[in-house]
């Protein structure tokens, strides 16, 4: 039987391990959605995959692009229209062509927002 500080540093590795494979996954998948696009989604799905067996967090620059309703992977330009709105609080708007799925990213976050003004009165 496994100690359990050996069996921490185990699960430890499996979870660096797991983490290494989802970025490269991602990036193959970012690369080959012109030419293969089915291959770029069967990357996106067992990185996926290997994100929820191992729970660990997708990073938020491919987080970004991944569609979080139909779960496609999403680049500007080929499948997805990037908008900008502003109004009380500036915000990208990324619209996935696929199944019409919108993503709103804020520009700037509030309490960066509220500190400068509260600078400027003073």
């Amino acid at each position: 039987m496994i100690g359990y500080r050996r069996h921490a540093a185990i699960r430890r590795n499996n979870k660096q391990i797991a983490s290494e494979r989802i970025s490269i996954l991602l990036t193959l998948a970012r690369e080959k959605i012109k030419e293969e696009p089915n291959l770029a989604q069967r990357y996106v799905k067992l990185a996926r995959e290997i994100g929820m067996h191992y729970k660990v967090r997708i990073p938020l620059e491919y987080r970004r692009i991944i569609c979080r309703n139909c779960k496609q992977i999403i680049i500007p330009g080929i499948n997805c229209r990037t908008r900008t709105r502003t109004g009380r609080e500036s915000h990208v708007v990324i619209t996935c062509l696929i199944c019409g799925g919108q993503t709103r990213i804020p520009l700037k976050e509030r309490k960066a927002v509220d500190n400068a003004k509260a600078k400027i009165k003073n």
